[in-house]
């Protein structure tokens, strides 16, 4: 389904209202408690069976907290998939020794991107160092990685982790023995 499939009518008061509500975690009787008004009042509109004044929705709204123009304009549909399976990630190899593996690659204006990598015994992303704008982390959950940022190197092991500019010139190798598994992010997105 398309986004426009998934989103209410603007008319469809009761289902934008239920859908935000769930959105920001709320209960019926909880959205009604920080709004002041009755449970039952959520409910007939959430059913569409009561159509709200604005002052009232305002007031409701003013519990989430969410303005009328918020309410109305922001695609609170669930167009894009939240949670991901090992079969849902990206394989963006950099190399045959080198598996990056992308969260979300089909999320539309990113601001973020998220790695699962292995680095094969050997594996090294070259002596031209990398270099981009952003910012990049990660954190190694099995094996040993040489990381290489400017002028400093270290080998990481499992627990310990780098962030740094992603400006700098910087590498990184499996020197060790067994594959090296890590995490990572960098923003904006690079592949």
């Amino acid at each position: 389904m398309s986004a426009a499939e998934h989103t209410p009518p603007a008319d469809d008061i009761g289902t934008r209202l239920r859908m935000v509500r769930q959105i920001y975690g709320l209960t019926q009787r909880e959205l009604a408690r920080r709004a002041g008004v009755t449970n039952g009042a959520i409910s007939l509109i959430e059913q569409n069976r009561v159509s709200p004044s604005i002052s009232s929705l305002k007031k409701i709204l003013h519990g989430i907290p969410l303005s009328l123009a918020e309410f109305f304009t922001t695609n609170f549909a669930a167009a894009d998939q939240l949670f991901f399976g090992v079969g849902d990630f990206t394989e963006i190899a950099f190399g045959a020794d080198i598996s990056m593996r992308m969260v979300g690659q089909s999320m539309k204006n990113r601001a973020l991107q998220m790695l699962h990598e292995t680095y094969q015994p050997g594996a090294d992303t070259g002596l031209d160092m990398l270099r981009h704008t952003g910012e990049e982390a990660g954190i190694i959950i099995s094996g040993c990685l040489t990381v290489t940022i400017g002028a400093q190197e270290r080998t990481l092991q499992p627990g310990q982790a780098y962030y740094f500019r992603s400006d700098i010139p910087h590498r990184f190798r499996n020197q060790g023995d067994e594959p090296c598994v890590l995490i990572s992010a960098n923003s904006p997105p690079s592949f």
